[in-house]
């Protein structure tokens, strides 16, 4: 068996990934759901399958659909809108051969399979991610008061987290990492909550640096994996505020380092995030959310993530939200990219072949198996 084709067999474990889509769409949607800069409509006379990502959906998610690789978009599409959201799903996460799905729902979740119906839909087992923010935003809707906050959000935390894997912050998205992260003073949060939730209004979104730093060292007390969003993302976040490097006031404190610190997505940052996951004994990195947007380039990528950061600290992810095929197409480009990067190196003399289907297994799903304690 080729190193190529024991990558292509290998169960992995999604570390970091949100539901499909559990509604219909139409092309539109579609095609803005392969943006990940969430701009809104695509412009006239352009398509979003004229991308990396696109062209990487109509050469290795057409076959499952039927369709010859590369096939056209429109008629990509016209197949698509033909077998139906249901179906399509039904096809392409099964085929992403995943056995543990590490799920964050707080997104839009009403749209998407649950962790529950994702397993179901694709094999394997679904795990919850508890996302921090969505936690505070909800005791906002429920109208707490700015002295009852603290308590009220360190309760609602502790219940959330019994049945979950792991916690994630997006306060890359909310105030960038450039903060002062040390542990904000009670009455710096009671202030803090008694401002936003007199301006939260009927669709409250957490914005406010020290809440933010309040959710994040309520979160480490727990004990459990953090998730931390970095690098690219849509066009809310700043991208120069969220290299990862800007946690290093974080990173260096006692609490943060008690517990499995993920690193998320890193690109364009990936080789900064090596550096920390070689500087801290607990930081994982991975470069989920860039290997199906770089499409063709996501050997390079993957190669250029493997280059500093420890082996045992490296993981796999997809990042997939919303069509079935980022589901897939996450786990066959990341294969693919890792089995030839691993074999250029065993072509070229500078690793053995076990030591890199060691490496490969490791990555694909023994070092999130032994983090998230699965």
């Amino acid at each position: 068996m080729s190193l190529r084709e024991f990558t292509a067999g290998l169960r992995l474990v999604d570390h970091h990934v949100h539901g499909a889509f559990d509604v219909p769409l139409t092309r539109a949607r579609f095609e803005e759901s392969l943006n990940e800069a969430g701009t809104g409509p695509v412009p006239p006379g352009t398509t979003q399958f004229d991308s990396q990502l696109g062209f990487a959906v109509r050469r290795w998610c057409a076959p499952l659909l039927d369709l010859p690789p590369h096939a056209p978009a429109d008629d990509y599409w016209a197949r698509r809108a033909e077998l139906g959201e249901a179906e399509v799903a039904r096809r392409m996460l099964p085929a992403a051969g995943v056995d543990h799905w590490i799920v964050d729902a707080g997104y839009r979740g009403d749209e998407l399979l649950s962790p529950e119906a994702l397993a179901r839909a694709g094999g394997g087992a679904g795990h919850e991610v508890v996302r921090l923010e969505t936690l505070a935003e909800s005791l906002a809707a429920d109208g707490t008061t700015g002295s009852a906050y603290a308590e009220a959000f360190g309760q609602l935390l502790r219940e959330a987290a019994r049945d979950a894997v792991g916690l994630k912050t997006v306060v890359a998205y909310r105030a960038g990492l450039d903060l002062d992260w040390s542990p904000p003073a009670a009455v710096s949060v009671r202030e803090a909550a008694a401002r936003w939730l007199a301006d939260a209004g009927p669709l409250p979104r957490l914005t406010d640096p020290v809440l933010l730093r309040y959710g994040v060292h309520r979160a480490l007390e727990l004990g459990l994996p953090l998730q931390v969003h970095t690098g690219f993302g849509d066009r809310d976040l700043d991208l120069h505020r969220v290299n990862p490097l800007l946690l290093l006031g974080l990173l260096r404190q006692p609490a943060a380092a008690a517990v499995p610190v993920m690193l998320l997505h890193c690109y364009p940052f990936h080789r900064e995030a090596g550096y920390l996951a070689q500087a801290f004994g607990n930081v994982y990195v991975d470069v989920g959310l860039a290997v199906n947007h770089v499409g063709a380039r996501a050997g390079a990528v993957i190669a250029e993530s493997m280059e500093l950061a420890p082996f045992a600290r490296l993981l796999y992810s997809s990042d997939a939200w919303g069509p079935a095929e980022l589901h897939y197409l996450g786990a066959d480009l990341w294969r693919r990219g890792t089995a030839a990067a691993a074999q250029a190196w065993v072509d070229a003399g500078e690793w053995s072949e076990p030591d890199a289907r060691r490496v490969v297994t490791m990555i694909g799903r023994e070092n999130a198996l032994r983090a998230y304690r699965l």
